[in-house]
């Protein structure tokens, strides 16, 4: 299993860097993202603590661990240029929080975070059928989210998704033991989103494919 978008207590996680990559590898995960929420505030010494972190745990426990960022509720105009400055900051996996039905998430986030180039757009809502077409000419991956509230509009997001050609991955979004995926809890949030066995195929073909761009090879 991959999972690139997970949480620790440097943002509003419960574990520290290691217990939750512990617990993930254990749970059968080949490789994952710290990605704890980030604005201007923050980016900068959390980047340095996750990557740090990253390197150590990755040789510790022998599953790959990307440090990244989740920017969230950043003003969409600022956006790209946070994304800009968070790979210039070392991040190997950028993730914009997008606009979730649950959360008041500023209108145009979506549109920025893919104009920006973001790696994953996380939970994005209702996001329309021309958004996830510039998600595919820019190479940005749409989310499908186990997390509550969030998961509301897995379908809508699969079915656009697909529509439009542009990549899906599955992602926990997890703050806590109870939210790391087993292969099963994988399986039904991809039923549930209306994904076939070979779709879910292409959603971990997707995930593997980041982890290649930033690491070469898994």
């Amino acid at each position: 299993m991959i999972d690139l978008h997970m949480h620790t207590l440097h943002s509003d996680g419960e574990l520290i860097p290691a217990e939750l990559v512990r617990r993930a590898q254990i749970a059968g995960y080949r490789a994952m993202a710290l990605t704890d929420h980030a604005d201007q505030s923050n980016l900068e010494i959390l980047l340095s603590k996750l990557k740090a972190a990253a390197q150590d745990l990755t040789s510790g426990f022998g599953i790959m661990v990307l440090a990244g960022v989740e920017i969230t509720h950043v003003p969409p105009k600022q956006i790209p240029g946070l994304i800009r400055k968070a790979r210039e900051e070392g991040a190997e996996v950028v993730v914009v929080h997008g606009e979730t039905p649950v959360e008041p998430v500023a209108g145009g986030t979506n549109r920025a975070a893919i104009a920006g180039g973001a790696d994953i757009l996380a939970h994005p809502g209702m996001i329309t059928l021309a958004e996830a077409r510039q998600a595919r000419l820019r190479g940005v991956a749409l989310e499908l989210s186990s997390r509550k509230g969030h998961c509301l509009t897995n379908g809508h997001v699969a079915r656009v998704a697909l529509q439009a050609g542009c990549a899906l991955v599955i992602n926990s979004d997890a703050h806590a033991v109870q939210d790391i995926h087993s292969r099963d809890m994988v399986k039904k949030v991809a039923a549930g989103a209306g994904l076939s066995p070979a779709k879910m195929n292409f959603c971990k073909r997707n995930a593997l494919e980041i982890c290649r761009r930033v690491r070469g090879s898994l």
